[in-house]
């Protein structure tokens, strides 16, 4: 079948499909005597797993490892389990990270009121640092190189 045909039976587009190639994720399609690319059943297989693979946010990285693993009949399923077990914990750390930033955007939106003053509690917490006050500049940021110099930034 043609990258087109391959792309509608495996659910990846022809674009996608020239790039998991490209990073031989896919082997090099067979080139009919036209020098269009030609793809098997096998292929739209292993698009198929790159797809799922990737709708569950494997890294290009892991799935070439889960899809080496998948080739080879001699892997044990632990060798498998340890990808995904590394993969989970990486989803936990981003999962806990946006658990983090919803709290302080949270924060910063009950400290807000909303209404016509000019005073924004959520620009004072953007422009802050740890550790110093909750101060909003005058007019907007330091101007140039010397404020940063003076407040001993490079």
């Amino acid at each position: 079948m043609n990258i087109g045909e391959a792309a509608n039976a495996s659910g990846v587009s022809a674009k996608m499909i020239r790039h998991y190639e490209s990073v031989n994720l896919l082997p090099a399609a067979a080139r009919a005597a036209s020098g269009y690319r030609q793809y098997s059943s096998q292929d739209v297989h292993t698009l198929r797993f790159i797809r799922r693979a990737r709708d569950t946010g494997f890294s290009i990285e892991q799935i070439r490892d889960l899809l080496s693993l998948w080739q080879n009949r001699e892997r044990s399923s632990r060798q498998v389990r340890a990808v995904a077990q590394k993969h989970l914990a990486e989803l936990q750390a981003k999962l806990d990270e946006i658990h983090a930033m919803q709290a302080v955007v949270r924060e910063m939106l009950d400290c807000c009121q909303g209404d016509e003053r000019p005073d924004c509690p959520i620009l004072k917490k953007l422009a802050s640092s740890e550790g110093e006050p909750d101060e909003e500049p005058a007019a907007g940021p330091p101007a140039g190189r010397k404020g940063l110099l003076r407040e001993g930034k490079k």
